[in-house]
């Protein structure tokens, strides 16, 4: 099946809201996080730092990728030389050219009002926290994004570390649209036109993100936050087929970011910060 049937998903989705789940312990406060992050959108586990985490601020602030601990103090501050943060929403990490290589996807995709002909991912090797707070990075590719069916507001991208697929979702329809491309293929210089796989029920879709093994999956919006289990034999179009589980979520304000443990033993979630609220980030464990 190409498309997702969006009108069965409506009514497993409808369904799902009923009851909430207990497969994650409440939210967890692990710590306020640093000034440097007062726009914080896009959250993913470290893989070569284990217990960390690399985020960035959105639209307008520096082209800085930052690791940081699981209290959410900032261990260190990975400049990108040369380019700006137009808009930068969302990062994922996986495979790319060398197969032994975990690569950082920064994704410049938001578009507020839908007026930008490309979008863009910068892919670059992940570094490696070796004492140094600051790190000028000038070698990553620069990929370009031309959505199939026109301009778009995005904030979200995932990777399916067993494939190498990498996702993205539209934000703002009433029901987004989900695209597919390879991430180890995506060339530096060449325009990709990614595969629109199909659409789904949800409306302000800010962050989705795979366990490492792939086999579990979260979609969150600015209120909810959802979860599907995907057996081996189903691919990501199959798994969202079924009825997905309503997690027990704190509501942050302006919480745009979600993302697995290295370990899968839980997931975190990350604010921005308001002008009543400083940004926090919250662990939510998986239950005994």
């Amino acid at each position: 099946m190409k498309f997702i049937g969006a009108i069965l998903l409506l009514l497993l989705c409808a369904n799902c809201k009923k009851d909430r789940s207990n497969l994650f312990e409440k939210a967890e406060n692990r710590g306020r996080v640093s000034g440097d992050l007062e726009e914080a959108s896009g959250l993913v586990a470290s893989y070569r730092n284990p217990g960390k985490l690399w985020t960035h601020n959105d639209s307008g602030n520096s082209s800085e990728v930052f690791l940081i601990n699981d209290k959410g103090e900032i261990v260190m501050a990975c400049k990108l030389k040369k380019i700006k943060n137009r808009d930068w929403e969302d990062i994922a990490i996986g495979p790319g050219p060398a197969d032994s290589i975990k690569y950082l996807y920064v994704g410049e995709i938001g578009d507020n009002d839908a007026k930008y002909d490309y979008k863009y991912l910068y892919r670059l090797e992940e570094p490696v926290f070796r004492g140094d707070k600051k790190m000028a990075i000038d070698k990553f590719d620069t990929l370009v994004i031309s959505l199939p069916d026109g301009k778009r507001d995005m904030e979200s991208i995932t990777i399916d570390q067993e494939t190498g697929d990498l996702y993205l979702f539209s934000k703002r329809e009433e029901n987004i649209n989900m695209y597919r491309s390879l991430a180890h293929t995506l060339v530096a210089g060449d325009t990709l036109v990614p595969e629109k796989i199909g659409t789904l029920p949800f409306h302000n879709v800010v962050a989705v993100d795979f366990t490492l093994d792939s086999k579990e999956l979260l979609i969150k919006t600015y209120d909810e936050i959802y979860y599907w289990q995907r057996p081996d034999s189903l691919s990501i179009q199959q798994v969202l087929l079924h009825e997905p589980i309503l997690l027990n979520y704190r509501r942050e304000p302006q919480g745009e970011s979600v993302a697995w443990s290295l370990d899968g033993s839980g997931f975190y979630t990350l604010s921005e910060t308001t002008k009543d609220t400083t940004g926090k980030l919250y662990f939510y464990k998986r239950a005994k």
